[in-house]
């Protein structure tokens, strides 16, 4: 059992939570139903806590340069109070995380990485920072996250803002942050998420993450908002098309096959950690002409197909599921794989191996689910 515990702990046990460990963090797994939860993401509203996510400030004259080295985006070109997603690889291409990182200021950004790299990814900064005019503060511990996803996000925030501050909510643009008074307490909003619908995540002193958490929970009541856990997350952003860490993305996979090779600034000015590599493996065509790719399969049957599972074209080895389950929104089981780029086409029908049977799946299109707007 890890040791690690958010400083909601309390509140997710009170309300009957189920835990697991993720990335050494004892999280919710779900609190009642975890497709309850997922529907109540996609019709009203639910709050997460993202707690065990990570928090790193990068502040200082050479702030912006400092991030175009040590990521592979522009992050030079985020405007003030915008964010950018990103990736942090090795010298070889490999991924070592994907992250947001937000710009609070001409010489103060604010990098969140995933829970378990949370660490590895301060540190990895902290090593890339020689030579610079920067900070690398890893401010992970003092701080909690949640979440507040799903249609009737604003119409809660809005609850718990002064009335002179509305418009800063209902102008809040998507990858975009603001400073604003929620509950009384001065914290930073961001409209961000990772479940396919609109929403907002907010940054929050552990100390006044509790209340926080009852607010919004109070403030929630008349809009369908309930707690949700891991379970559900994981269910809303494979039906979004994005991916996980460890699962779809890992130090063994390049952007390129992972279909993020537009987040790659290859032509921005000067060197980049991965620079080479991936200019390499983009002109071999890797991911788009030669080796894997990651693509979205839709079953046409009822049984869903699983991490690791094997994907089959005329009974021949072509791939690996990396993440799968039956899609609660869609009524139909969806996957995400990496197979070899000459079975990869929109409409390419291949088999999943279901534990000795072989089942049909076809390439479809991502993301699976796409919110009306």
């Amino acid at each position: 059992m890890s040791e690690n515990y958010t400083a909601l702990y309390e509140q997710h046990k009170k309300a009957g939570a189920s835990f697991t460990d993720f990335g050494g963090w004892q999280m919710p797994l779900k609190y009642d139903s975890e497709l309850a939860e997922h529907h109540a993401v996609r019709q009203a509203a639910g709050l997460f806590d993202l707690s065990h996510m990570g928090e790193v400030w990068v502040t200082g004259p050479e702030a912006a340069a400092f991030l175009d080295y040590a990521l592979v985006g522009k992050l030079s070109a985020i405007a003030d109070g915008k964010a950018k997603y990103s990736l942090i690889c090795n010298a070889d291409g490999g991924i070592i995380d994907d992250l947001i990182t937000y710009r609070r200021g001409a010489e103060k950004f604010l990098v969140v990485p995933n829970a378990g790299n949370a660490a590895v990814v301060a540190a990895e900064l902290q090593k890339r920072a020689a030579g610079f005019d920067v900070v690398v503060e890893d401010a992970s511990a003092e701080t909690s996250l949640i979440a507040v996803q799903g249609p009737n996000a604003e119409a809660i925030l809005l609850e718990l803002v002064p009335a002179e501050q509305h418009s800063l909510i209902t102008e809040l643009k998507y990858y975009a942050a603001v400073e604003v008074t929620i509950s009384g307490q001065d914290l930073l909003l961001a409209r961000t998420g990772y479940t396919g619908e609109d929403g907002f995540e907010i940054y929050v002193p552990n100390t006044d993450a509790p209340s926080l958490w009852e607010a919004l929970l109070e403030a929630g009541e008349g809009h369908g908002l309930i707690p949700a856990g891991l379970a559900a997350r994981d269910s809303l952003r494979l039906e979004a098309g994005m991916p996980l860490y460890g699962n779809e993305l890992s130090r063994h996979v390049n952007a390129y096959a992972a279909g993020l090779g537009p987040v790659v600034a290859l032509s921005k000015e000067g060197d980049f950690v991965g620079k080479e590599a991936l200019a390499a493996i983009k002109a071999a065509g890797v991911g788009s002409t030669i080796g894997q790719k990651l693509v979205g399969l839709k079953g046409t049957g009822r049984r869903a197909a699983r991490g690791h599972y094997s994907v089959l074209k005329d009974g021949s080895l072509i791939g690996e599921v990396t993440s799968g389950q039956p899609s609660p929104t869609l009524g139909y089981p969806v996957a995400l794989a990496y197979v070899d780029v000459e079975h990869s086409a929109v409409g390419t029908v291949v088999d999943v191996d279901l534990r000795g049977k072989a089942e049909p799946f076809e390439v479809v299109a991502l993301p699976f689910y796409k919110r009306s707007k």
